[in-house]
């Protein structure tokens, strides 16, 4: 399958783990609703509980930037801002 893959890695402030699941979660049942999306996953290290990665497939690069424009992800981004310290975001093409 083609498509573009993106793995968001967050690790959550000291103390801040909780909330930022909590969070995070909420983006997850409409994002995977949204037109182009093929899978939307949150995962939680198993080793290190301040560390989630979000494992996303998307069909095309408008429906990457549609998902950026929607209300959903732009309440993500504003809540999830304070809690926490690190973000990074790999947009992946697969061969």
């Amino acid at each position: 399958m083609s498509g573009i893959t993106i793995n968001a890695i967050l690790k959550a402030k000291p103390g801040k783990e909780e909330a930022l699941f909590e969070v995070l979660q909420e983006v997850v049942e409409p994002s995977r609703k949204e037109p182009g999306c093929v899978e939307y996953i949150l995962h939680r290290s198993i080793e290190d509980s301040s560390i989630f990665v979000f494992y996303e497939t998307w069909k095309d690069i408008e429906s990457i930037e549609a998902h950026i424009q929607s209300s959903h992800y732009k309440e993500y981004r504003c809540k999830a801002e304070d809690l926490y310290e690190t973000r990074k975001v790999l947009k992946l093409k697969k061969y």
